[in-house]
């Protein structure tokens, strides 16, 4: 189900829709219609064999107001400036509805990483950090991972700023190995902070999460802790997962209907995400098109993969039983798609709200970072519950009063947040 949606086209028509909602004056919008700074760039890498190849890269830092633009770097063969554009305009809403003090940004590479040796991976990171080391930083803009990148990589990328800089600053990136300046429960945050979203709002839609019946599309990292989250936090059972499948070029949707096991399944699944069809099928699983989950008998559908997925064909496919939507992955969701959904009663958990878990940890390692003090996985996941929950609660409180669609009140929240920021720094 690939989109040949232009995403930051649709992440400027959502922000339109309540920019009108809002009243927003129009040098506002323009303002935050478009990001602040962007850097396009070629890196130079020497390969394993001593040839040289050059890579495109990004980094876009869309509003600062709040705070340090923060956003992760993707590494992704179809990576466009308009993606990128797109998901650091997204940052900085999800950081304004998490209430944390940063604003949004984001950075990419064109490349397929599983072409790339080891040694050509981190010279490629370093490579960007060599390009960008005077526009990023602990207090200006802070990367991560994201799609195609990995903690290890955060921490070459750390290390080559901390060289180019002469002092040890593990601030500067987040989502860093355990031992090398990172965070506990980073992984396990963004995939867990759908969980919370949705027990919430199965809260509101008074339904028993343990009756409740979960399809996903993906299985990388947010995918996986989300099913582990809703199996083993609120015994809910997932019956469907997708993923991508490099050596058929192609995505395969593996059901179970009596629930999947995703600790199974990991144990199966090679680095970028890849299921062993033959091992899941031996195990039980039927494997169905890429495009199934979709059309599943569930409760709640998770889209935990790439943006443009729900989209006003694909939206037709959703099962009469689709009670809630929880949006894992950045912008899944087309506004043709918004319509459909919106008038046939679907709760939707918006994107930047959803998985917001993500980047609310990486401020978290940030905050250890700087303290030097690193608080127990526990510790970590007790707040990040509680920042997750607040969150929730502030766009639905929006929701209700304004009598608004949750993306709608989600991104009422975050632009007034951002709006005031810039009201108090004297911009507008």
């Amino acid at each position: 189900m690939a989109s040949q949606t232009n995403a930051f086209e649709m992440a400027q028509r959502q922000f339109d829709r309540v920019a009108d909602l809002l009243k927003l004056d129009q040098s506002v919008r323009e303002l935050l219609r478009w990001p602040m700074r962007e850097y396009a760039f070629r890196i130079p890498v020497r390969m394993d064999d001593g040839s040289m190849r050059v890579f495109q890269g990004f980094r876009v830092q869309h509003n600062d107001a709040r705070g340090p633009n923060k956003g992760g770097i993707r590494f992704h063969p179809a990576e466009t400036i308009d993606t990128v554009r797109a998901l650091a305009t997204w940052m900085t809403w999800k950081c304004a509805v998490a209430d944390i003090p940063l604003g949004g940004g984001k950075g990419g590479v064109v490349v397929d990483p599983a072409t790339l040796s080891v040694g050509e991976k981190e010279r490629l990171c370093r490579g960007w950090v060599q390009v960008m080391w005077k526009n990023i930083g602990n207090r200006q803009d802070v990367p991560a991972p994201d799609v195609g990148t990995t903690p290890q990589m955060m921490g070459w990328m750390m290390d080559e700023y901390s060289k180019l800089v002469g002092e040890y600053t593990p601030g500067v990136i987040t989502g860093k190995p355990v031992g090398g300046g990172g965070s506990l429960g980073r992984k396990e945050a963004t995939g867990f902070g759908v969980v919370y979203t949705v027990r919430e709002a199965l809260k509101h839609l008074n339904i028993d999460p343990k009756t409740v019946t979960v399809a996903l599309q993906g299985f990388g990292n947010v995918s996986q802790f989300a099913a582990i989250g809703m199996i083993e936090h609120l015994g809910s059972t997932v019956v469907a997962v997708s993923c991508w499948d490099r050596d058929d070029n192609t995505s395969y949707t593996f059901y179970k209907k009596d629930g999947i096991d995703p600790h199974f399944l990991m144990s199966i699944t090679d680095q970028y995400g890849t299921i062993d069809k033959n091992a899941a099928r031996d195990a039980g699983y039927s494997i169905e098109d890429g495009g199934a989950w979709i059309t599943k008998d569930v409760d709640v559908l998770i889209p935990a993969a790439l943006e443009g997925q729900i989209t006003a064909e694909t939206v037709q496919l959703i099962h009469p039983s689709v009670k809630l939507i929880a949006e894992g992955a950045n912008g899944p969701t087309t506004p043709e798609a918004d319509e459909v959904i919106k008038n046939r009663g679907i709760f939707n958990v918006p994107d930047f709200l959803c998985n917001a878990g993500g980047v609310t940890v990486s401020y978290f390692e940030g905050v250890q970072n700087d303290m030097n003090f690193y608080w127990t996985k526990g510790e970590v996941l007790e707040k990040l519950d509680t920042k997750m929950t607040q969150a929730f609660d502030s766009v639905l409180e929006m929701s209700l009063r304004e009598n608004v669609y949750t993306r709608d009140a989600a991104y009422m929240v975050a632009i007034d947040r951002v709006v005031k920021a810039m009201q108090l720094r004297g911009w507008i």
